[in-house]
């Protein structure tokens, strides 16, 4: 039975579906400069069990929303994993990939839907705008700072918040994109400074730029990973095959003078993990990674250096060093060492710093980072007289 709006629901199970599923952000932010349509294969690897280990366990499931004139005016995706039943007061899914024209009618009914599918598993609560895997990609909703996003961050109109709000979503938590330039290599805190300094001189630390193909990178990455963010709601723990595939990943687009280990006595204690942002190169791509637009994006990358904006995608400091001055050591060093004149980015953008983590917003303004985009992580309980609370803060206890 349609609603009386007529509007259609369709579950998306066919590639005549999934190409309108992608297409659709596609002509909703035709008239808007800043947004860049991710790559259609960045997408589907969410939506593959075969690729997505998280999905483990977990379902995923997605639809397109059609007027009676067969237009397309939204689309949403629903998942829960293994975890979303262990690491939350109640059992919490998610809600991914909304996009939806201005309507409340439209959007309201694209979150009913996803809210009764989550509610026939066995799920209490969805978050979002989320997805069932890493969080540095496709999460959060836009709320402040509408420029040109990175490489799959989210971007989208400001009525979002609205349409969110007033379904009754509440703000989890706030995600800060800090901004820096490097070209002022002058802004670090005098108190990192001189904490930094007095690191870099004492010989049982160590700092390391990353070798491409060295498996010991991908073993210490697990060890810190596991150590910095285990106390964060929503991660788990990721194994040594996890962390080798990580790093594999990433050696396509990677320049080795982006990525610091920090070790004390050698033992791996802290990473900054920086990439170039290639979605300055992959936006022209309309979606599509074809055998010529690989030969495009090798040029622009590898060939003429088209690139002058990197992404800050993880920051870890072991429990026991933090609040040491090994933060302020790795952006020294970086500074020292790779900031020569060979050396062509311009800006730094720092992302998927949450609230709930004080400890890391005051690194990232300790570096000269200062807020440039806020994302909203949206929660919405079922039940609609239960308590909500906002993400717990972590790092309190001054270790």
């Amino acid at each position: 039975m349609l609603p009386a709006s007529g509007y259609r629901i369709i579950e998306v199970n066919d590639l005549l579906k999934i190409k309108e599923f992608n297409e659709f952000p596609s002509l909703l932010y035709l008239d808007d400069p800043n947004w860049c349509r991710p790559l259609d294969v960045s997408v589907e690897e969410i939506f593959d069990p075969k690729v997505n280990k998280h999905l483990k366990n977990g379902n995923i499931i997605r639809w397109i929303l059609k007027d009676p004139g067969n237009r397309c005016l939204g689309r949403i995706a629903a998942f829960y994993t293994e975890d979303s039943f262990v690491q939350f007061d109640q059992p919490t899914g998610g809600i991914g990939f909304f996009d939806s024209i201005d309507n409340q009618d439209v959007a309201f009914l694209l979150f009913d839907t996803a809210k009764e599918w989550l509610q026939s598993k066995g799920i209490e609560a969805m978050d979002g705008p989320t997805n069932p895997g890493m969080r540095d990609a496709f999460w959060g909703c836009l709320v402040d700072g509408y420029y040109e996003p990175v490489f799959n961050m989210p971007y989208n109109f400001p009525y979002y918040k609205i349409l969110y709000e007033a379904y009754g979503f509440k703000n989890y938590f706030n995600q800060y994109t800090y901004q820096r330039t490097f070209e002022d290599t002058s802004d670090l805190h005098p108190v990192v400074l001189r904490t930094a300094n007095r690191i870099l001189s004492n010989k049982d630390y160590q700092f390391r730029l990353i070798e491409k193909g060295n498996k010991q990178f991908a073993r210490d990455f697990q060890a810190i990973y596991n150590k910095a963010w285990s106390k964060f709601a929503g991660t788990k723990d990721i194994t040594d095959q996890e962390a080798l595939t990580l790093l594999k990943s990433m050696e396509p687009v990677m320049d080795e003078r982006l990525i610091i280990f920090g070790y004390f006595k050698g033992e791996p204690i802290s990473f900054f993990i920086m990439m170039p942002d290639i979605g300055q190169i992959t936006k022209k791509f309309n979606g599509k990674f074809n055998w010529i637009n690989k030969l495009r994006f090798f040029w622009d990358l590898k060939v003429i250096h088209r690139v002058d904006r990197v992404i800050g995608r993880i920051f870890g400091v072991v429990p026991e060093f933090q609040n040491k001055g090994v933060e302020g050591a790795l952006v020294l060093f970086f500074q020292q060492q790779v900031l020569k004149p060979s050396f062509k980015y311009k800006t730094f953008e720092l992302n998927w710093i949450g609230d709930f983590n004080p400890v890391m917003m005051k690194v990232a303004e300790f570096i000269g980072g200062k807020i440039y985009k806020t994302h909203v992580t949206y929660r919405y309980l079922f039940d609609r007289k239960a308590e909500f609370s906002r993400a717990p803060l972590v790092n309190q206890s001054g270790n």
